[in-house]
C-alpha cells in the first residue's frame, strides 16, 4: 500500500509541474478567444443595426414605389382602378409583414416565398404535365417525327430548342426529313428515293450536311420497288415513314389531329421556356409575335375553317396555361394582325376574356370590323354565327352598338338590331338601351384619324382646312392642338404645305380667328429640335418647289402664313430655303 502511494506521489509530481508549465500557454488562448467572441458579438451587433437600416430603407422605398405606381393607376379606366389597387395594398401589406417578421426573427423560408413565386412555380408544373401529355398523343398519332426524339421531351422539354430537333419540327410541317436521320436509320443508300430541298446553286450551293432537308421523289414508291441494295425492313420502314409523311400532309380528321397536337405542343414548350428564362427571352416576341400565330394556327387548323365553339374554346383552354392577365390580352390584342376571320377570333376572345378592360371601345371596334363598306346592310346569318360565340350580356352591348353606329342609316341598322336580337332570344327594351359613349381621349383619336384620312386620300386641302377649323372651333384645348399636329405632321410634307397655305381662310374670303393661334403652334412645333425630321422634309419639298419654280404660289403662300404667326420662323426657314429676305422680315 505504502509503495502504490509512493509511485502516485511521483506520478502526480510531474503532471502538476507539467500543467505549471502549460498554464501560461491555456490562459493566453483563452485571452484570445474572448477577445475574438467580443470582436464576433460586435460584428454580429452591427450586421443586426445594418439589417435593421435595410429593412427600415426597404419598407420606406417600397411605400413610396406604391405610391408612385397607386398614381398611375389611378389614371387608367375606373373599371380597372379598383383591382390593380387592390393587387397593389395587397402587395405592399405582404412585404411589410415579411419584413416586419425578418427583422424580429420569426420567419422561415417558406414564408420568404411571394405568392407570385409558388403560382409560377404551379404555373410551370402545369405545362410540364400538358407537355407530356401533347407528346403522347403526337406519338399515339403516329407522325412522321421520330419517337425516341418525342420521348426525350417528357424528360427535358429544353430539347425542343436544340437545332436537331427545330429541324425536325420544321421537316414535320413541311412534309420533309432531315438528311441525317435518314443516313441514320437507313444508310446513304436509300438517298437515292429523295430529293434535295436545300442545295441550291445560287442561294446555298455548299449546306452543311446535318442542315439538309429531303423529301420523297413523286415515284419512290417504284423506286423501292425496283432496288436491290436494301433489305426487306429498310424498305418496309422507308414505305411506312412515306405512308406516315402523306397522312400527316392531307386534310383527314387524324392530319388535323396531328397538326393541333403539334401546335399545342410548340405553344406549351415556347411558355415555359419563356417561365424558365425570363431575364433573357423578350416578352414581346414571344406575346406578341410568336404566341398569337400559334392561336390563330389552333382555331384554323386547315384553310377554309370557320370559326365555332369548339375551336374558340382550345384557343381559351391555351390562353388559360398564361400566367399573367396583361400577357394573355398582349396575346388576344396581336391576333388577327392580317384581317379577316383571325381579326374576327380577336374580338370573340376579347369580349368572352373575363379581364378585358375597355370593352366599349373593344365592342364599337368590333361592330366597325363586321360591318362591311359602302353602306351595305349585312345579312342576318352572317353575324349570327359569330355573335352565338360571344357571351349574352356582351352581345347586348353589341347590339346597342350597331343600333349606334354611323356605317350604315339609323332605321337599318336599328332593324339590323331587332332581328338579330330576336335570334338570339333578346329582350327587345334591353338592346334598345342608348350606346356608350366614348371616352374623351379615344372619341378626339377618332375624330383626328377621319381628318388623317381625308389628307392620306388626297382630298381638297381646303376640305381638310375646313374640317381641322371645325374641329378646333368644337374641342379647343392643348390635347386638340397636340393631335393634329400629329395628324398633319405625319403625311407627306406637300399636303402638310398646303393645308396650312390655306387654313387661315373660310369658304367666304374671311380669316378664322382660330387659325392664328393653330398655326402658331404648328410652326413653333414645326421650327422645334423635337421635329427635325418633319422640318427637313418639309424644307427638302420647299427647296424642289423653288428649284422648279421659284414664283410658285404654293411656296409663297406658305412664307407668307409663316411670317404672318412667327416672323423669325419665316426668316429661317427663308434662309434655309436660298430665298433673298423678305422686305418687311426683321
Amino acid at each position: 500500500m505504502a509503495q502504490e502511494t509512493i509511485q502516485t506521489e511521483r506520478t502526480t509530481a510531474p503532471a502538476l509541474g507539467e500543467m505549471e508549465r502549460e498554464w501560461p500557454e491555456v490562459r493566453m488562448r483563452l485571452e484570445q478567444l474572448t477577445s475574438r467572441f467580443a470582436v464576433l458579438e460586435e460584428e454580429v451587433r452591427s450586421l443586426r443595426r445594418l439589417l435593421e437600416r435595410v429593412i427600415e430603407h426597404r419598407q420606406k422605398s417600397h411605400g413610396e414605389l406604391v405610391l408612385l405606381l397607386t398614381g398611375l393607376v389611378s389614371k387608367l379606366p375606373i373599371q380597372d382602378v379598383g383591382t390593380f389597387v387592390s393587387r397593389l395594398v395587397e402587395h405592399n401589406t405582404h412585404v411589410s409583414d415579411i419584413l416586419t417578421a425578418l427583422g424580429k426573427g420569426q420567419t422561415d423560408a417558406e414564408a420568404l416565398r411571394p405568392p407570385l413565386l409558388e403560382a409560377l412555380e404551379e404555373t410551370k408544373n402545369r405545362l410540364r404535365d400538358a407537355a407530356r401529355e401533347a407528346v403522347r398523343e403526337l406519338m399515339r398519332l403516329e407522325t412522321p417525327l421520330e419517337v425516341e426524339m418525342l420521348q426525350s421531351l417528357i424528360e427535358e422539354p429544353e430539347r425542343f430548342f436544340t437545332p436537331p430537333v427545330v429541324r425536325a419540327t420544321r421537316c414535320f410541317v413541311k412534309g420533309q426529313v432531315p438528311r441525317e436521320r435518314i443516313v441514320r436509320q437507313f444508310g446513304e443508300a436509300a438517298l437515292f428515293c429523295f430529293q434535295d430541298m436545300t442545295t441550291d446553286p445560287k442561294l446555298n450551293p455548299r449546306p452543311k450536311p446535318e442542315e439538309i432537308a429531303l423529301a420523297f421523289r413523286p415515284e419512290a414508291e417504284e423506286l423501292l420497288e425496283r432496288d436491290s441494295t436494301l433489305s426487306p425492313e429498310q424498305k418496309s420502314g422507308l414505305l411506312d415513314l412515306l405512308r406516315r409523311i402523306r397522312q400527316s400532309r392531307g386534310d383527314s380528321a387524324d392530319a388535323r389531329a396531328q397538326r393541333e397536337a403539334f401546335t399545342r405542343l410548340s405553344f406549351i414548350l415556347d411558355l415555359l421556356h419563356f417561365y424558365e428564362n425570363q431575364s433573357t427571352e423578350p416578352v414581346d416576341v414571344v406575346f406578341a409575335q410568336r404566341l398569337p400565330a400559334l392561336i390563330e394556327q389552333i382555331v384554323f387548323i386547315h384553310p377554309g375553317a370557320t370559326l365555332n365553339e369548339e375551336a374558340v374554346r382550345k384557343a381559351e383552354s391555351l390562353l388559360a396555361l398564361v400566367l399573367s392577365p396583361e400577357h394573355r390580352l398582349m396575346i388576344i390584342n396581336n391576333v388577327g394582325k392580317a384581317g379577316g376571320p383571325a381579326r374576327t377570333l380577336k374580338f370573340i376572345l376579347r369580349l368572352r376574356a373575363p379581364e378585358s378592360t375597355d370593352l366599349e371601345v373593344v365592342v364599337l371596334d368590333f361592330v366597325r370590323h363586321l360591318l362591311p363598306g359602302g353602306g351595305r346592310t349585312p345579312a342576318v346569318a352572317d353575324w349570327l354565327p359569330v355573335l352565338r360565340l360571344v357571351p349574352q350580356e356582351r352581345q347586348k352591348m353589341v347590339l346597342r352598338a350597331l343600333m349606334g353606329s354611323e356605317r350604315l342609316p339609323k332605321e337599318k341598322a336599328r332593324a339590323l338590331a331587332m332581328e338579330l336580337a330576336d335570334a338570339l332570344g333578346l329582350p327587345p327594351m334591353e338592346v334598345q338601351t342608348p350606346p356608350p359613349t366614348l371616352p374623351p381621349e379615344i372619341e378626339r383619336e377618332r375624330a383626328w384619324e377621319q381628318i388623317q384620312n381625308l389628307m392620306l386620300h388626297h382630298a381638297d386641302p381646303r376640305e381638310v382646312a375646313a374640317a381641322i377649323r371645325d374641329r378646333l372651333h368644337a374641342h379647343y384645348d392643348a390635347d386638340e392642338l397636340r393631335q393634329s399636329w400629329l395628324a398633319l405632321s405625319s403625311v407627306d410634307p406637300m399636303t402638310f404645305i398646303r393645308v396650312c397655305s390655306v387654313l387661315p381662310y373660310t369658304s367666304n374670303g374671311k380669316t378664322d380667328p382660330i387659325a392664328h393661334p393653330a398655326l402658331q403652334s404648328y410652326v413653333t412645333r414645326l421650327m422645334h429640335e423635337k421635329y427635325a425630321h418633319v422640318y427637313q422634309r418639309v424644307l427638302t419639298s420647299l427647296r424642289q418647289i423653288c428649284r422648279l419654280k421659284p414664283d410658285s404660289p404654293t411656296l409663297h403662300n406658305f412664307l407668307a402664313v409663316v411670317r404672318w404667326v412667327d416672323p423669325a420662323a419665316a426668316a429661317r426657314l427663308t434662309a434655309d430655303i436660298g430665298l433673298p429676305a423678305h422686305p418687311g422680315s426683321s
